[in-house]
């Protein structure tokens, strides 16, 4: 059983609160999106993530490339990112220049448009952090997301899947945190050095 709270990882400086005193943004525009630990990104992604609570850090800084951001206000955290090469990078075309999104989690009392201006900050810093990344991509779980926050940050769907097991003949796998359908968003940063 997970007795973490969003407490015990929320609050950057939990001894001592600075700023405004504990008061919550009214506005996404209130909130300072900046890179952060994994291990803190992953914590956090555990307590608020709707669908996919399980991802251990070990398993984002082993990719190629990997980057974890916050977005905060008064020094506590209202939203979690992690980004790191696609999983299915060897079925990509781009797999080796893009970076997915693998979790964004949003408290409960986040500001309403958290999500599609914590997306629009982070596209800017990966694209001026990571040169060599032409393509971002997200998959959409269809059973609990209609893909709001990327259809607003102007993402476009490019693939339709179905819900398939990562287990086979050859490899068992942990159970599934989800068998939906999920739809890949994707967004161009760069034009592609692949032709």
């Amino acid at each position: 059983m997970n007795n973490l709270s969003a407490g015990d990882v929320r609050d950057s400086i939990p001894l001592f609160l600075s700023g405004c005193g504990g008061l919550s943004p009214t506005s996404a525009l209130h909130l300072s999106i900046n890179r952060c630990k994994v291990q803190r990104a992953c914590k956090l992604n555990e307590v608020w993530h709707s669908r996919f609570p399980k991802i251990h850090w070990s398993n984002v800084v082993r990719n190629r490339d990997y980057v974890c951001f916050l977005a905060e206000y008064d020094d506590i955290a209202y939203a979690s990112a992690i980004w790191s090469s696609p999983v299915a990078a060897n079925r990509l075309k781009e797999g080796k220049t893009a970076l997915e999104l693998r979790r964004m989690a949003i408290s409960d009392d986040a500001p309403k448009n958290t999500a599609s201006r914590m997306i629009g900050i982070m596209r800017k810093i990966i694209k001026k952090e990571f040169p060599h990344i032409t393509l971002l991509l997200s998959y959409q779980d269809t059973d609990v997301h209609e893909g709001t926050i990327y259809k607003a940050s102007g993402w476009y769907p490019a693939s339709k899947n179905k819900g398939t097991s990562w287990t086979n003949n050859s490899r068992q796998r942990n159970k599934e945190q989800s068998l939906s359908d999920k739809i890949r968003w994707e967004f161009r940063l760069r034009d592609s050095p692949i032709k």
